[in-house]
């Protein structure tokens, strides 16, 4: 509730946002010890946001919405939980002169007079909405008595459902719990980087992992001192149905968490989903529906590779095709394909897995990725006596995966025979719908190789909400696709090195990543800087 909730209304309906019929009304609702601003918010006259803003402009301070950045875990130890809870304010920054402070009550001026005082520092105040507040105080300083003795599990229960359903509403493809020496720290990987969230006291690490754990098929909770592997399926407030990969590993100080959510959307996903523009698409389209030969999609972790391959299976899955893969795990289930799933304990290697598949009589086999000769060798033979072998392999470009088979052991000339294609792939963010006009500068324009005469106008980043202030949402493919041709065939025999195939390819009309990259530039689909990030290694 406002201190001085009074001309806070009269601000409100200077603005135009209420009238005196209006207000009259609730005030013949509600008791006169109710707040007629919160009656307001509640039933959605107006909204929280609106209020702070008015109440930022007329007190000359800065509005700032809580939800569109992160704040500093060092920001935040230099005050107490039970002090900003109790007075009602956060910090979010430090210039070096002043301590920069959000509260949502800028009316208040025994808080702004006593504030400096309390902290021991000049204060710059900014104002955020009540409901932002609130959201930000259980964020950085969760009420610590919840958690005692015997009263644990609820709120670690709830703890636990809010960190899922907050990752899977900012599209996160990992969560990381983290313990550090003093705090256990929270971070989310959202279009491939890593944002920290929460920060929570050290001694909440112990339930969270072990709750985890019990989530979990096939975790010991007795066990701490080896590395343990399972599985959570589970079901979100959203109604989305998620999968989670966990993973723990003993560190100096706890078990450390990552837990990979599985996003069932792939399983969906067909070749115009991948980020190709319509040539490229309607290149590759050719080559995965070749009846035979090996189809290679290269590129470091991370990189989209077995989001590819899932693509592939989505949009060759036909009733009269026989398609087996082998997965190292099997992480989503396709209808209408048998998935094996790799257990190396056991035997079940690729390249067993492999010899057994080929009795199968398959048309399609896609092997989650080839590690050594024997798999490749294997491979290389099925793809010669008629199927059409997918797989992927970890290279940073496509003409250096001849040099990486030919390093495993397997012949040039089989490689020539029987390889059709090979794609080299990376993710870039994509541009959120708040972008605004831009050019590229006179040094992208000289790191990416192109006319520095002109002045090339493209989007670049804006800011807004949905994109947490980056301007950037979500991610979309790169690509270089290698064809081997009849003229590559004859490089891929003649020994050349890595270098030298890759600079003919070019010559043959191989387009580079950067290159693919700059054309998504020019489309507005993504910036000139993130294609320079993504593509340092390719700025030959």
């Amino acid at each position: 509730m406002y201190s001085n909730e009074n001309y806070l209304l009269e601000l409100l309906k200077e603005a135009g946002a209420i009238d005196d019929a209006t207000l009259d009304s609730v005030r013949m609702q509600i008791s006169p010890l109710d707040s007629v601003i919160d009656y307001l918010v509640k039933n959605n006259y107006l909204t929280s946001e609106y209020v702070a803003q008015v109440a930022a402009e007329k007190s000359g301070m800065e509005y700032v919405d809580l939800s569109s950045f992160t704040i500093d875990p060092a920001i935040i130890a230099t005050v107490k939980g039970p002090l900003a809870r109790r007075v009602g304010f956060i910090p979010i920054g430090d210039d070096g002169y002043y301590l920069q402070v959000a509260i949502s009550d800028p009316f208040n001026m025994q808080n702004l007079d006593s504030l400096p005082q309390f902290l021991g520092r000049d204060v710059d105040f900014f104002v955020v909405s009540e409901e932002g507040l609130k959201k930000a105080l259980d964020k950085y300083y969760p009420e610590e008595k919840k958690f005692v003795k015997g009263d644990m599990e609820a709120p670690i229960i709830e703890l636990i459902t809010n960190m899922f359903n907050e990752a899977h509403e900012m599209r996160a493809s990992d969560i990381h719990i983290e313990p550090m020496e003093d705090r256990v720290r929270i971070r989310y990987r959202v279009d491939g980087r890593l944002m920290e969230v929460a920060n929570h006291p050290k001694k909440l690490l112990g339930p969270i992992v072990a709750r985890l754990k019990v989530m979990s098929a096939g975790m010991s909770i007795a066990e701490k001192r080896v590395p343990q592997d399972g599985r959570i399926e589970l079901d979100l407030r959203s109604g989305a149905h998620i999968d989670l990969r966990v993973s723990t590993v003993p560190s100096n100080h706890g078990e450390s968490v990552v837990m990979r959510i599985l996003d069932k959307s792939a399983l969906s996903l067909g070749l115009p989903q991948l980020g190709f523009l319509s040539d490229d698409e309607a290149t590759f389209d050719r080559l995965v529906t070749l009846p035979d030969g090996v189809i290679l999609v290269t590129g470091p972790t991370g990189s989209g590779k077995t989001t590819t391959l899932y693509a592939c299976l989505n949009h060759l899955n036909r009733p009269d095709k026989k398609i087996i893969t082998a997965e190292d795990p099997v992480e989503y289930e396709f209808s209408g394909i048998n998935q094996v799933m790799i257990r190396s304990e056991i035997g079940m290697t690729f390249a067993a897995a492999l010899r057994a598949m080929l009795r199968q009589a398959p048309n399609i086999i896609m092997i989650g990725e080839i590690r050594d000769g024997e798999t490749a060798g294997i491979a290389i033979q099925a793809a010669m006596t008629g199927h059409l072998v997918l797989s992927t392999l970890h290279t940073n470009d496509a003409p250096s995966s001849v040099a990486r088979l030919a390093d495993m052991g397997v012949d040039r000339f089989l490689i020539a025979s029987a390889v059709r294609a090979i794609m080299a792939q990376r993710l870039c963010r994509k541009l959120c719908s708040c972008k605004v006009e831009g050019h590229v500068t006179p040094k992208q324009s000289q790191l990416l190789g192109i006319d520095q005469e002109r002045t090339i106008m493209v989007p670049k980043p804006g800011g807004c909400n949905k994109c947490r202030g980056t301007g950037m949402k979500g991610r979309l493919g790169i690509f270089e696709i290698f064809q081997v041709t009849d003229d590559v065939r004859g490089l891929i025999n003649s020994n050349l090195t890595s270098a030298q195939l890759r600079k003919r390819a070019r010559e043959l009309g191989m387009r580079t990543l950067r290159e693919d990259g700059i054309r998504k530039v020019m489309a507005g689909l993504t910036s000139a800087e993130e294609i320079i990030r993504v593509t340092t290694g390719d700025a030959s």
